[in-house]
C-alpha cells in the first residue's frame, strides 16, 4: 500500500537516514521506534511529502510520489502529529472538515462523516463545537484522528500521537486506537519512542538507529531473536521496573 525505496536524508552534511526501503501494508499496523534522532519521524515526513528524500522513492498504491501528484496522493494519506496539531481559531468541527469544504463536499455528506468518526473515536458531540483550547489533550488527540480520517484514506501516519498525554488519558486513547486500527483495515504507521506502546498497538515494530533498520519483527522476535547486541539493549532498557534485572 505504502512503500519508500532507497530513501536517504542528510541535514547539513550529516546522514539522517542511510539508504533505507521499507513498505506497508493494508490492514497492519507497523510501529517505527528507536533512540531520538535515529530517523523516525523524518522517515514519517518523507512518506507523507512533509520533507524531500535526497534520493529514493516513495509510492502509493503503486503510484510513484512526485511533486506532480503529491498534492492528490496526500489526500490518500491521514497524519496525526503530538498534540493534534489543530488550528486555534477553528472549532473542532471546522477543524476535522476543512479539507473536505475545501474540496467541495456537501453539508450532508459532511455530517454523515463526522458521525461515523465521532462514535469511532468516541468523541462527545458537543466537544465539536468547541476550540482546541477549550479540549482536553485526549480530546484534541481524538479530533486530530477524525481530521486525518476525513476523506477516509487508506493509509494512517501517525507522530508520537500520544506523546504529551498523561498516562492515564494515554491508556485510554491506546485502547481506543487499538479498535479503530483493527476496524478500519488500514495501512497505519505509528511512530513512538515507548516499545510498550509499540508491542500493544502494532504487529511489527520496526527499530531504527542512526538512519538504519537495525530489526523488523514482533515484540517477541525482538525480546527472543534479537538481531545483535543493540536490540537487546534497547529493549532492556525499556522492559517494566519489575521485570528489570
Amino acid at each position: 500500500m505504502l512503500e519508500a525505496r532507497a530513501i536517504c536524508k542528510s541535514y547539513r552534511g550529516q546522514p539522517v537516514l542511510h539508504p533505507l526501503s521499507v513498505s506497508f501494508e493494508a490492514g497492519r499496523t507497523t510501529a517505527l521506534i528507536g533512540p531520538s534522532g535515529c530517523g523516525k519521524s523524518t522517515l514519517l515526513r518523507i512518506l507523507i511529502g512533509l520533507v524531500s528524500a535526497d534520493r529514493g522513492e516513495v509510492f502509493v498504491a503503486g503510484e510513484r510520489f512526485t511533486p506532480e501528484s503529491a498534492r492528490r496522493l496526500r489526500h490518500r494519506m491521514g497524519y496525526v502529529i503530538q498534540e493534534g496539531g489543530l488550528f486555534p481559531h477553528l472549532s473542532a468541527r471546522d477543524n476535522v472538515t476543512l479539507l473536505a469544504s475545501h474540496l467541495g463536499w456537501s453539508a450532508e455528506r459532511m455530517a454523515e462523516r463526522i458521525a461515523t468518526l465521532r462514535a469511532l473515536v468516541r468523541l462527545p458531540e458537543e466537544a465539536l463545537a468547541r476550540f482546541p483550547g477549550q479540549l482536553s489533550g485526549g480530546q484534541r488527540q481524538r479530533v486530530s484522528l477524525m481530521r486525518a480520517l476525513m476523506l477516509d484514506p487508506e493509509v494512517l501516519l501517525l507522530d508520537e500521537p500520544m506523546g504529551a498525554l498523561d498516562p492515564m488519558i494515554r491508556a485510554e486513547l491506546q485502547a481506543d486506537l487499538k479498535e479503530v486500527f483493527a476496524a478500519l483495515g488500514k495501512a497505519v504507521a505509528l511512530v513512538t519512542h515507548d516499545l510498550g506502546e509499540a508491542a500493544y498497538l502494532a504487529h511489527e515494530i520496526l527499530l531504527l538507529r542512526e538512519g538504519h533498520v537495525i530489526q523488523r519483527g514482533s515484540f517477541d522476535e525482538l525480546l527472543k531473536a534479537p538481531a545483535d547486541t543493540f536490540v537487546t539493549r534497547f529493549v532492556q532498557a525499556q522492559r517494566w521496573p519489575e521485570e528489570s534485572p
